[in-house]
């Protein structure tokens, strides 16, 4: 397990890497995103510390933009976790009002009254800060759905299993009140720790990725 992994992080290093603020030209319709985070290190590369992709149609740039642009963690559940991990950390009691989702018209009529709109602002404009600080990513295209969906979970499973991709003792994920987040050293709760990539798997990534001189 740990050889794939080791080859999955000389893959994804090997790409062009992508930093805020990006060229929106340059990201595909549909495909997958693989981040990095600065500090963190694995197999001597910078070390995977996410692994995503989008399920509607033509949607990765929209994703990327909910990550990295939209103040609004409930469009986006790695802005929640990172808001989270940071709120935890400074043991501030708003991590309560933080996890209300507000995404139904019911929900906002029974919690937006009770919310410190200017204390949510200034969470979300610091996870907008971090991760436009502390991450980069590559992306690569893949247009059919199943194949995305599928490849995206095997990526994850690789990289959950790996026993050697442990996460700095000054990563913020530590502080996460998720314990998978804590336990895979990665920005995930979902897809974690299930069927990795297999021998077959790998060559075909490098084909889809044109580098077989890897």
């Amino acid at each position: 397990m740990s050889k794939k992994c080791s080859v999955l992080h000389k893959i994804f290093n090997k790409m062009p890497r992508f930093g805020f603020p990006f060229d929106s030209k340059k990201i595909p319709f549909n495909g997958i995103y693989v981040l990095f985070e600065k500090g963190e290190n694995a197999h001597n590369a910078d070390r995977i510390v996410r692994v995503g992709t989008h399920t509607g149609e033509n949607q990765l740039l929209s994703r990327l933009f909910q990550h990295f642009i939209n103040k609004n963690k409930d469009r986006s559940i790695f802005r929640k976790n990172i808001g989270r991990a940071i709120l935890n950390r400074n043991r501030d009691p708003f991590l309560k009002e933080w996890e209300l989702d507000l995404t139904t018209r019911k929900a906002k009529n029974k919690f937006l009254h009770i919310l410190d709109k200017k204390k949510q602002q200034e969470i979300e404009n610091e996870v907008s800060k971090y991760i436009q600080e502390k991450f980069t990513f590559v992306i690569f295209k893949l247009d059919n759905k199943e194949e995305r969906l599928k490849l995206e979970s095997k990526i994850i499973s690789t990289i959950s299993n790996c026993e050697e991709c442990m996460p700095s003792e000054s990563w913020l994920g530590n502080f996460s009140p998720k314990e998978k987040i804590r336990k895979s050293g990665l920005w995930l709760v979902n897809g974690l720790w299930k069927e990795e990539l297999n021998d077959r798997d790998i060559e075909d990534l490098i084909q889809l990725l044109n580098l077989n001189n890897l």
